[in-house]
């Protein structure tokens, strides 16, 4: 096996697009005026978006124990196999704790959400000191989300252009022109 299996694949970059969706709904929340109805969209498209990343987080480390990681021809340094597995745990960390961070923050904030039309009402007692604290660690971890994204790009791509390995044409769709 040389290849990721196609769910794990379309799981991946799915991730990613909800990732991306998530991240970009942040940052344009900020573009609009706060309680307009474009800066609400934002918010919400975060939030569902960021449940969706916390439900394929969910399902990916479920098929990741089903199938067993293909090689990496050549393969590369012990050294270099340790941190992708520490990139792995961090990011499946990252992915499955920022989704859990942000549902608290808005629990402990006293506020209800949505959900894909459906209201969520706050299910603790609201408490500003412990929001503060969950929001100030969401925001930190998600910060640190973008180093992890681009450092975990950067490593697919130098092993494909300086290594010169099959690491990243593992995790792509198949493709004649990816050889």
């Amino acid at each position: 096996m040389s290849r990721f299996s196609k769910l794990q694949i379309h799981l991946h970059w799915l991730t990613l697009m909800l990732i991306a969706i998530t991240y970009a709904a942040m940052e344009l929340r900020g573009w609009f005026p706060k309680g307009g109805n474009a800066y609400l969209l934002m918010k919400e498209t975060h939030y569902n978006a960021g449940v969706f990343v916390w439900f394929l987080m969910i399902v990916r480390l479920i098929i990741k124990h089903k199938y067993s990681d293909p090689a990496i021809i050549p393969p590369p340094p012990a050294w270099q196999l340790a941190s992708a597995k520490l990139m792995h745990i961090l990011l499946y960390v990252s992915f499955l704790a920022l989704p859990l961070l942000g549902i608290l923050t808005m629990a402990f904030g006293g506020k209800s959400w949505t959900f894909l039309g459906l209201n969520i009402p706050p299910f603790v007692d609201s408490n500003g000191e412990i929001k503060s604290v969950v929001k100030d660690i969401h925001e930190t971890l998600a910060n640190i989300g973008y180093f992890l994204i681009a450092a975990h790009a950067g490593a697919a791509l130098f092993h494909h252009y300086i290594q010169k390995d099959n690491t990243l044409v593992r995790m792509m769709p198949e493709s004649k022109h990816l050889k």
